[in-house]
């Protein structure tokens, strides 16, 4: 296995807001697969295990031009500069996932971060800018297709900054992601919590060939906040954990 060995822990909380849709599924979790770099088909009653890795964009490419899974063992990413989350969302719930960031700025570890998950169907998203000296973003949205309950793939989802528009104290970086100055994060002296926090949501269907709807839900609110929603209960969750380190 070649994802990263972390020397600091993440603390990764997944939040969830069941579809209307997911209420009437069964609550039982049928798939034993905990590991991200282990193939899995999924059902809607299910948890589904998948990885992130922080690490510098170059580091997820094979001599400077491949793209691979950090499951592959040719990237050597337990090597690198890169740190670990793991995360386990309910398949077709709308989930939040936050890092608690007490002890984590991901300039630090090269600023991109990578999701995946699988081995012989190995899936991985383009690696995405989260931070540098500069600049910091702190909101994603990402969606995980999967056809007949196996994951085809990761996508990040853009809004075009629109979540930030009008918001003096944000950066449009790109005309497509709300960024924070990295000076204001608490992490550097700042007063703003700069911690990470990803909506996830699915699309396709389970090995039951049902569709999964949290995808299409998210895109009917994507008017609202939804990272507003959670900010609260997030806070709560992550702010016990700091007294651990």
């Amino acid at each position: 296995m070649a994802i990263p060995v972390t020397s600091i822990l993440l603390i990764a909380v997944v939040i969830t807001l069941s579809t209307a849709a997911y209420l009437a599924e069964s609550s039982s979790d049928n798939n034993r697969i905990f590991s991200p770099c282990t193939d899995s088909t999924v059902e809607k009653s299910d948890g589904f295990t998948f990885g992130i890795v922080f690490a510098a964009r170059t580091a997820f490419f094979f001599n400077n031009s491949v793209q691979l899974s950090p499951c592959d063992r040719r990237l050597s990413l337990s090597s690198a500069n890169s740190q670990l989350s793991v995360f386990r969302p309910k398949v077709d719930e709308i989930s939040l996932l936050t890092v608690n960031s007490s002890g984590f700025s991901p300039d630090s570890y090269g600023g991109y971060m990578v999701a995946f998950a699988g081995r012989k169907y190995a899936a991985r998203s383009i690696p995405a800018f989260v931070a540098n000296s500069t600049y910091t973003v702190t909101s994603f949205t990402l969606a995980l297709e999967f056809k007949k309950g196996r994951l085809q793939n990761l996508y990040w989802k853009r809004d075009g900054c629109s979540s930030c528009s009008g918001k003096s104290n944000f950066v449009c970086l790109n005309n497509q992601d709300c960024a924070l100055r990295t000076s204001s994060c608490k992490t550097k002296g700042g007063s703003v919590d700069c911690s990470l926090g990803i909506q996830v949501a699915f699309s396709g269907t389970d090995k039951h060939e049902s569709v999964f709807n949290s995808w299409y839900e998210v895109k009917n609110l994507r008017q609202y906040s939804l990272f507003g929603l959670y900010k609260n209960l997030k806070d709560s969750l992550t702010s016990q954990y700091s007294s651990f380190f």
